[in-house]
């Protein structure tokens, strides 16, 4: 707690406060509301490289962890996790959109198979990354202990995907948020990417898919 105090004097913790606002909520919100939808993922892209060079910069980060705790996987959870998502996918697809119900793996199996092999490196490794690493690593004096810490991770985590202008997006996004965040902490990286992982390839496989791509992207405004 003293090194927390000690490493955030001012004028350090204005400048943190002043990065996280810049990172986890002015980015997406200028990505959601100012750019057109073929051009949110090369920002998203950029503003991960960002938050990658953050971390590196930040020193004191045991890279090392990224491939630690394999064996703190919690795999009964991420059976669970799976499992709600594919009934939540096939409730929420059964009445929003009954055509896209396993759309990619009836019409376009090969492509399924790839967003499978490139999903969790490609999508949900730099997430963490910038979500979960950097989050806690360099921000977490900032914040709140306790399941506050958590839902605002997972608040900051909706947020970022607030380009698809979709409440099933942000809904899942939210719970999703707070359960890999939940799972960083607990049981370390490798578990918080496995979920994060599993859980977007099964929206990707029933259908959900429909929704996290920028072409469904309508603005409300």
């Amino acid at each position: 707690m003293a090194g927390d105090a000690l490493a955030l004097a001012r004028p350090r913790r204005g400048w943190l406060w002043a990065e996280f606002a810049a990172l986890y909520l002015l980015t997406p919100l200028a990505i959601a509301v100012l750019l057109p939808p073929g051009q949110m993922f090369t920002a998203l892209f950029a503003s991960t490289l960002v938050g990658i060079g953050l971390l590196w910069r930040t020193g004191g980060f045991e890279w090392r962890s990224l491939v630690r705790g394999w064996r703190r996987v919690p795999w009964a959870e991420v059976a669970l996790v799976a499992a709600a998502v594919l009934v939540t996918g096939l409730i929420v697809i059964s009445v929003l959109r009954p055509a896209a119900l396993f759309s990619l793996l009836r019409t376009q199996p090969a492509f399924m198979a790839l967003i499978w092999l490139l999903y969790p490196f490609l999508s949900a490794l730099p997430q963490e990354l910038v979500f979960r690493a950097l989050f806690f690593h360099r921000y977490r004096a900032l914040l709140p202990r306790g399941p506050a810490m958590l839902w605002i991770n997972a608040a900051i985590f909706s947020l970022a995907h607030l380009m698809y202008w979709s409440p099933v997006v942000l809904a899942m996004t939210l719970v999703g948020g707070f359960l890999f965040a939940r799972a960083y902490l607990s049981r370390g990286f490798p578990a918080a990417w496995v979920l994060h992982a599993v859980a977007g390839n099964v929206i990707f496989a029933v259908g959900l898919g429909a929704w996290f791509y920028s072409g469904a992207v309508v603005r409300p405004f």
